[in-house]
C-alpha cells in the first residue's frame, strides 16, 4: 500500500450545523457560546431576513446593522464597531454573503468578539480565518484566528431567494478556493480530498439550481461544497487567482463573485503546465477529460455566468495598472509571475476570450 505520510495539516476550530431548518438551532448555538447581547450584521437587502432572525432570538438581539458593503471598506468596519460598542454587544451574527461575513470579521479583528455565521450564498468565507479591508482603492488581506467564526449554520432554505445568476457566480467563487488549494505550497492530501469533493459537489449542484431555484437538494449540495471549498482556502496559501481578484475588486470596485468567475479559467490556464497534479485532480472532480480551464470557461457560459471583465465595468486601460498591483506584492504561485504573462491573461479575461495557454 502507498499512502501519503509526510505532510502537515492543521484543523480549524469551529462548529458546523448543516441541514434543513438549521436556522431553528441558532438560539442553541448562542446558548452554547454563552452570548447575551448580539448584533445581526447584514447588507441592506437582507434587512427583512435579519428582522426574522431577531424575532427568533428575542431580546438577545440588541441591534440590527444593515451596513455591510462589498470588499469591506474601512469606513463600514468603523461604523459597525461603533454601533456594537454603543449597545455593549458581546458577539455578532453575520447573516448573508461574503460582505456580511467580512464585516463581522473586521469587527472581530479589532475587538475579538465571537462570530456566528449564517451564510446565504456559496462563497465559503465563513470557513476561513482570512479577513479583507479596502482603503483608498487598495484591498488588504490577512489571516488571524480571531476572525474565524465559532459556529456556522447552513440552512438551504436561506439560499432559495438567491437568483440563479448569483448562485452560479457564488459557487464558482467557491470552486476557485479549492482549485488554488490544490496547487498551494502548503497543500496536503487532506486538503486535496476536501478540494476534490467540494468541486465535485458544486459542479453537480449548480446546473440543478439554474434549472430549478427551489430545489433544496441541489441548494444543500452547493452549501456542502461551499463548506469544503472554503475550508480549503482557510488552510492553505492563496495564489495568483486570488491576488488578481483582490486587485480587481479593491482597485476597480468590481463585483467580487463575478470577478472570480471570469478570472478562474484564465488563472488555471496560466498555471496549467506548472501544476499538472492539481489539474488532474480538478479534472476528476469535474468529471471531464477536457482541460479544467476550458471546461470551467464553458461551464460558466452554459450556466449564464459572465465571462468578460469588460462586461463587469473594467476598461482595457485598467489592465496595466492591475498588473502592477499584482506584481507589487505577489502571492506564492507554481509558475513565475511576469508582466507580459499577466497582461496576456488579463486581456483574454477582459475580452471574454477562451483561456489562453501562454
Amino acid at each position: 500500500m502507498n499512502f501519503p505520510t509526510d505532510f502537515t495539516y492543521e484543523a480549524l476550530p469551529m462548529r458546523v450545523v448543516m441541514g434543513p431548518r438549521s436556522l431553528d438551532r441558532l438560539s442553541h448555538e448562542i446558548d452554547h457560546i454563552g452570548l447575551q447581547r448580539v448584533v445581526v450584521l447584514c447588507s441592506p437587502d437582507r434587512q427583512v431576513l435579519a428582522e426574522t432572525v431577531a424575532g427568533l432570538l428575542g431580546p438577545r438581539v440588541v441591534d440590527i446593522h444593515a451596513g455591510a458593503r462589498m470588499h469591506v471598506p474601512v469606513e463600514s468596519a468603523y461604523e459597525a464597531r461603533r454601533r456594537m460598542s454603543e449597545v455593549n454587544a458581546d458577539g455578532c451574527i453575520a447573516l448573508g454573503g461574503g460582505s456580511s461575513i467580512g464585516l463581522g470579521k473586521a469587527v472581530a479583528l479589532h475587538d475579538g468578539l465571537p462570530i456566528i455565521a449564517v451564510p446565504t450564498t456559496y462563497a465559503g468565507s465563513e470557513m476561513t480565518p482570512v479577513w479583507g479591508l479596502t482603503e483608498n482603492g487598495v484591498k488588504r488581506t490577512g489571516r488571524d484566528p480571531r476572525v474565524l467564526p465559532v459556529s456556522v449554520l447552513y440552512d438551504p432554505a436561506l439560499t432559495v431567494t438567491l437568483p440563479a445568476a448569483v448562485s452560479v457566480t457564488s459557487g464558482m467563487n467557491a470552486i476557485a478556493h479549492a482549485a488554488e488549494a490544490l496547487y498551494a505550497p502548503d497543500a496536503s492530501p487532506i486538503i486535496g480530498l476536501m478540494a476534490e469533493e467540494g468541486v465535485r459537489a458544486l459542479a453537480a449542484a449548480l446546473p440543478g439550481i439554474v434549472a430549478d431555484g427551489a430545489d433544496l437538494v441541489a441548494r444543500a449540495a452547493a452549501q456542502y461544497g461551499a463548506w469544503l471549498c472554503g475550508s480549503c482556502l482557510g488552510s492553505t496559501t492563496m495564489s495568483l487567482h486570488h491576488k488578481l481578484c483582490h486587485a480587481l475588486g479593491g482597485t476597480l470596485d468590481l463585483p467580487h463573485a463575478q470577478v472570480h468567475t471570469v478570472v478562474l479559467p484564465h488563472a488555471l490556464a496560466y498555471n496549467r503546465r506548472a501544476a499538472p497534479q492539481a489539474m488532474a485532480a480538478l479534472g476528476r472532480a469535474l468529471g471531464t477529460s477536457i482541460d479544467p480551464a476550458e471546461f470551467l470557461w464553458d461551464f460558466a457560459g452554459r450556466l449564464g455566468a459572465p465571462r468578460s471583465l469588460r462586461d463587469l465595468g473594467m476598461t482595457e486601460n485598467d489592465i496595466d495598472g492591475i498588473v502592477k498591483v499584482a506584481l507589487a506584492n505577489p502571492y506564492a504561485n507554481p509558475r513565475e509571475l511576469t508582466a507580459e504573462g499577466l497582461g496576456e491573461l488579463l486581456y483574454a479575461a477582459w475580452c471574454g476570450e477562451p483561456p489562453a495557454y501562454c
